[in-house]
Protein backbone atom coordinates (compact mmCIF):
# COMPACT_ATOMS: atom_id res chain seq x y z
CA UNK A 1 0.00 0.00 0.00
CA UNK A 2 1.04 3.58 -0.55
CA UNK A 3 0.94 6.50 1.85
CA UNK A 4 -2.56 7.24 0.51
CA UNK A 5 -3.77 3.69 1.14
CA UNK A 6 -3.83 2.51 -2.47
CA UNK A 7 -2.98 -1.12 -3.08
CA UNK A 8 -0.42 -1.42 -5.86
CA UNK A 9 -1.75 -4.33 -7.86
CA UNK A 10 0.96 -4.39 -10.53
CA UNK A 11 4.47 -5.32 -9.44
CA UNK A 12 7.79 -6.39 -10.93
CA UNK A 13 10.99 -7.23 -9.02
CA UNK A 14 14.43 -7.34 -10.64
CA UNK A 15 17.76 -8.38 -9.10
CA UNK A 16 20.85 -6.99 -10.80
CA UNK A 17 24.60 -7.03 -10.22
CA UNK A 18 25.73 -3.74 -8.70
CA UNK A 19 27.65 -2.62 -11.78
CA UNK A 20 27.22 0.18 -14.37
CA UNK A 21 25.14 -1.90 -16.81
CA UNK A 22 22.44 -2.10 -14.11
CA UNK A 23 21.37 1.48 -14.85
CA UNK A 24 20.43 0.69 -18.46
CA UNK A 25 18.83 -2.64 -17.58
CA UNK A 26 16.74 -1.13 -14.75
CA UNK A 27 15.51 1.66 -17.02
CA UNK A 28 14.65 -0.66 -19.93
CA UNK A 29 12.84 -3.01 -17.56
CA UNK A 30 10.84 -0.07 -16.19
CA UNK A 31 9.87 1.02 -19.70
CA UNK A 32 8.68 -2.51 -20.56
CA UNK A 33 6.77 -2.94 -17.28
CA UNK A 34 5.06 0.45 -17.60
CA UNK A 35 4.05 -0.25 -21.19
CA UNK A 36 2.70 -3.65 -20.14
CA UNK A 37 0.68 -1.94 -17.41
CA UNK A 38 -0.78 0.58 -19.86
CA UNK A 39 1.27 3.54 -18.61
CA UNK A 40 2.65 5.11 -21.77
CA UNK A 41 6.14 6.55 -21.97
CA UNK A 42 4.57 9.92 -22.84
CA UNK A 43 2.74 10.04 -19.49
CA UNK A 44 4.01 13.16 -17.64
CA UNK A 45 5.18 11.14 -14.62
CA UNK A 46 7.20 8.58 -16.58
CA UNK A 47 10.14 10.73 -17.73
CA UNK A 48 10.90 12.01 -14.23
CA UNK A 49 10.33 8.52 -12.79
CA UNK A 50 12.92 7.04 -15.17
CA UNK A 51 15.41 9.78 -14.25
CA UNK A 52 14.80 9.11 -10.54
CA UNK A 53 15.28 5.39 -11.09
CA UNK A 54 18.54 5.98 -12.97
CA UNK A 55 19.87 8.19 -10.16
CA UNK A 56 18.99 5.65 -7.45
CA UNK A 57 20.57 2.75 -9.34
CA UNK A 58 23.65 4.86 -10.12
CA UNK A 59 24.01 5.67 -6.41
CA UNK A 60 23.96 1.98 -5.54
CA UNK A 61 26.58 1.27 -8.21
CA UNK A 62 28.83 4.11 -7.03
CA UNK A 63 28.48 3.77 -3.29
CA UNK A 64 27.34 0.24 -2.43
CA UNK A 65 29.04 -2.11 -4.91
CA UNK A 66 31.98 -2.88 -2.62
CA UNK A 67 29.69 -4.33 0.07
CA UNK A 68 26.60 -5.19 -1.98
CA UNK A 69 27.33 -7.25 -5.11
CA UNK A 70 23.62 -7.21 -6.01
CA UNK A 71 20.77 -4.75 -5.84
CA UNK A 72 17.05 -5.25 -6.11
CA UNK A 73 14.77 -2.91 -8.03
CA UNK A 74 11.03 -2.96 -7.37
CA UNK A 75 8.50 -1.44 -9.76
CA UNK A 76 4.85 -1.19 -8.68
CA UNK A 77 1.75 0.66 -9.83
CA UNK A 78 -1.89 1.10 -9.03
CA UNK A 79 -4.54 3.14 -10.76
CA UNK A 80 -3.34 6.39 -9.20
CA UNK A 81 0.32 5.96 -8.37
CA UNK A 82 3.68 4.56 -9.39
CA UNK A 83 6.27 3.31 -6.89
CA UNK A 84 9.93 2.53 -7.44
CA UNK A 85 12.45 1.17 -4.95
CA UNK A 86 16.13 0.34 -5.06
CA UNK A 87 17.57 -1.91 -2.36
CA UNK A 88 21.22 -2.62 -1.62
CA UNK A 89 23.14 -4.04 1.32
CA UNK A 90 25.14 -0.94 2.15
CA UNK A 91 24.18 0.21 5.65
CA UNK A 92 24.36 3.98 5.01
CA UNK A 93 20.92 5.60 5.02
CA UNK A 94 21.04 8.99 3.32
CA UNK A 95 19.01 11.75 4.99
CA UNK A 96 16.75 12.56 2.04
CA UNK A 97 15.44 15.85 3.47
CA UNK A 98 19.00 17.21 3.61
CA UNK A 99 19.47 16.37 -0.06
CA UNK A 100 17.29 19.25 -1.25
CA UNK A 101 20.28 21.56 -1.33
CA UNK A 102 22.58 19.07 -3.08
CA UNK A 103 23.59 19.13 -6.71
CA UNK A 104 22.81 16.06 -8.81
CA UNK A 105 22.22 12.57 -7.42
CA UNK A 106 19.78 12.49 -4.54
CA UNK A 107 19.31 16.27 -4.77
CA UNK A 108 17.87 15.78 -8.25
CA UNK A 109 15.76 12.87 -7.00
CA UNK A 110 14.26 14.95 -4.22
CA UNK A 111 13.59 17.95 -6.48
CA UNK A 112 11.71 15.73 -8.94
CA UNK A 113 9.79 13.88 -6.22
CA UNK A 114 8.63 17.11 -4.61
CA UNK A 115 7.80 18.74 -7.96
CA UNK A 116 5.49 15.80 -8.69
CA UNK A 117 3.95 15.82 -5.17
CA UNK A 118 5.48 12.41 -4.51
CA UNK A 119 7.12 10.86 -1.48
CA UNK A 120 10.59 9.47 -0.78
CA UNK A 121 11.40 7.18 2.13
CA UNK A 122 14.51 5.31 3.24
CA UNK A 123 13.72 1.98 4.89
CA UNK A 124 16.45 0.15 6.77
CA UNK A 125 16.73 -3.63 6.59
CA UNK A 126 15.74 -5.34 9.84
CA UNK A 127 19.39 -6.20 10.53
CA UNK A 128 20.60 -2.66 9.76
CA UNK A 129 22.91 -3.99 7.06
CA UNK A 130 21.14 -2.46 4.06
CA UNK A 131 18.34 -0.20 2.97
CA UNK A 132 15.72 0.52 0.35
CA UNK A 133 14.85 3.92 -1.02
CA UNK A 134 11.16 4.01 -1.97
CA UNK A 135 9.75 6.65 -4.28
CA UNK A 136 6.01 7.05 -4.81
CA UNK A 137 4.67 9.32 -7.56
CA UNK A 138 1.04 10.14 -8.33
CA UNK A 139 -0.42 9.16 -11.69
CA UNK A 140 -3.52 11.36 -11.24
CA UNK A 141 -4.11 15.04 -10.64
CA UNK A 142 -5.10 16.34 -7.22
CA UNK A 143 -8.68 16.52 -8.54
CA UNK A 144 -8.58 12.74 -8.98
CA UNK A 145 -8.56 12.82 -12.78
CA UNK A 146 -6.02 10.72 -14.65
CA UNK A 147 -3.04 12.73 -15.88
CA UNK A 148 -2.89 13.08 -19.64
CA UNK A 149 -0.92 10.39 -21.44
CA UNK A 150 0.43 12.81 -23.93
Amino acid sequence: MTAHGEVLTRRHVLTLPTEPSAVRIARETAEHALAEWGIGLSHPTVGPALLILGELVTNSVRHAAAVSPQMTVVYAAGSACLALAVHDRHPYQPPLRCMLTGDGGLGTVMELVLALSGTAVVRADADGGGKSIWITLPLRTTAGRPLSNG
